[in-house]
């Protein structure tokens, strides 16, 4: 890999710029540098894939082994812009990248593909080996403006300098995690040349609750819970089952991160999530074990009893909400007070009014309108050599992969088509 030191100046490059070195950038470098035009990769960052490392707890779930028609019903906001890319580079494509390229995958639960070694950072490094094996060149620094002539992008101005190309991929992401250099650097370069800036929103975040007991339970992990989101109005809009964190400002974790990204209205529509404390024991089951654990402690007081049943942090607000004494004797304990309590275990709801800040999002929603980039080409229909890739773009799914798979196949196009837009240009046709 050729690392260009800040005090060199290039002041032509007779090829293709990616702005950007997150797994959209990296890999429509790949992509470009594969077509056999020189490539420059330009990073704020000190290090490539700073996000990719991360993702995933930091195993990194690089795709979804599933068909592209799966891949676009998971992506609730403009999936359909997607074919093309899917087409051209499909999840069993990235799968025969990256085994390929020695990485071995294995798939999990819901189809979700991971590195055999858990290491999001092995992902990243087999990019990096590869951006290095296809002679891509890397600067460190931020792009502040892009040099127009002609409708027509000719360079950058980069680390200080001013960088002639024959065309640019802006793969900056979008605005979540800024601290991983995602903070919307891009929006604004694409803004100057006019493109539209649908609003960025939070995606896959953590969800606002205003419900005091969240702040009561705060630090509290229950492992295997269900989970079922609910409009205001009761129509059911997710469900799931798994790992819920609460906090002190309402609840996280995996289940809710993947429920979040279905509720996209919350003025209108209103949102409540239901918990189901006990999915492994249906309402006759989990009534014979009240019933054992009220003989087992008969003489203990009401709130006292169910710490076999609950953690510690859940009884007090289990004991509110069934409107039992909570020092009334177990053994006075009613038929109708343990149905009542039957049913907070089943169905102990959490009012939620928003999400958390998109600085804590996963994923961002909005970005670069799609009606202003060709689909089968990833390039701006506004200026001609701009090309985007990744969470810039104006597209986002649900979790299971689903976005990286957004990134590897919008970033293959891109590099693919801005080669061909190179070669073009550079056998005398077009500016």
């Amino acid at each position: 890999m050729t690392t260009h030191k800040a005090d060199k100046d290039i002041e032509d490059f007779e090829g293709i710029l990616i702005v950007g070195g997150g797994p959209a950038g990296m890999m429509a470098a790949i992509a470009a540098a594969g077509s056999g035009v020189p490539t420059l990769l330009i990073e704020k960052n000190k290090q490539l894939g700073v996000k990719l490392n991360i993702t995933g707890k930091g195993r990194c779930n690089i795709t979804n082994n599933c068909t592209a028609r799966t891949i676009i019903e998971n992506t609730p906001c403009n999936g359909k812009f997607l074919y093309s890319c899917l087409e051209h580079f499909s999840p069993g494509d990235v799968l025969n990248f990256f085994e390929s390229h020695g990485l071995e995958l294995k798939t999990e639960r819901g189809n979700r593909v991971f590195p055999a070694t858990d290491r999001a950072k092995d992902v990243t490094d087999t990019l990096k080996s590869i951006l290095s094996k296809r002679g891509v060149s890397i600067i460190r620094g931020d792009v502040t403006r892009f040099i127009v002539e002609d409708n027509t992008v000719t360079g950058v101005v980069a680390a200080g300098k001013r960088i002639r190309c024959k065309a640019v991929v802006i793969a900056t992401g979008g605005v979540s995690y800024p601290r991983t250099g995602s903070t919307g650097d891009g929006y604004n370069l694409a803004a100057d040349l006019g493109h539209t800036i649908v609003s960025p929103k939070p995606s896959i975040v953590p969800l606002v609750s205003p419900d005091s007991d969240c702040v009561e339970m705060q630090g509290l992990s229950l492992r295997n819970v269900g989970i079922k989101a609910y409009e205001a109005k009761g129509r059911l809009i997710y469900e799931d089952f798994g790992e819920l964190l609460f906090t002190h400002f309402g609840i996280s974790g995996p289940t809710v991160l993947s429920m979040s990204a279905h509720m996209r209205d919350f003025e209108k529509k209103g949102y409540y999530v239901s918990i189901d404390l006990k999915p492994a024991l249906d309402e006759k089951t989990l009534d014979q074990r009240l019933m054992s654990d009220f003989r087992k402690y008969s003489n203990k007081y009401f709130r006292n009893a169910l710490g076999d049943l609950l953690p510690s942090k859940a009884i007090a607000p289990v004991v509110r909400r069934s409107g039992i004494d909570p020092y009334k004797p177990v053994h006075s304990v009613t038929r109708e007070e343990r149905r009542r309590l039957l049913s907070v275990l089943k169905d102990f709801r959490v009012s939620v009014s928003g999400t958390a800040p998109i600085a804590e999002a996963i994923v961002t929603s909005g970005g670069i309108s799609t009606k202003e980039i060709n689909p089968r080409t990833m390039e701006s229909k506004i200026v001609n050599g701009l090309f985007f890739a990744g969470e810039i773009i104006d597209v986002d799914a649900y979790t299971g992969g689903f976005n990286l798979q957004i990134a590897w196949s919008t970033g293959h196009l891109a590099g693919i088509s801005s080669a061909e837009y190179c070669t073009y240009r550079r056998a005398g046709n077009g500016a």
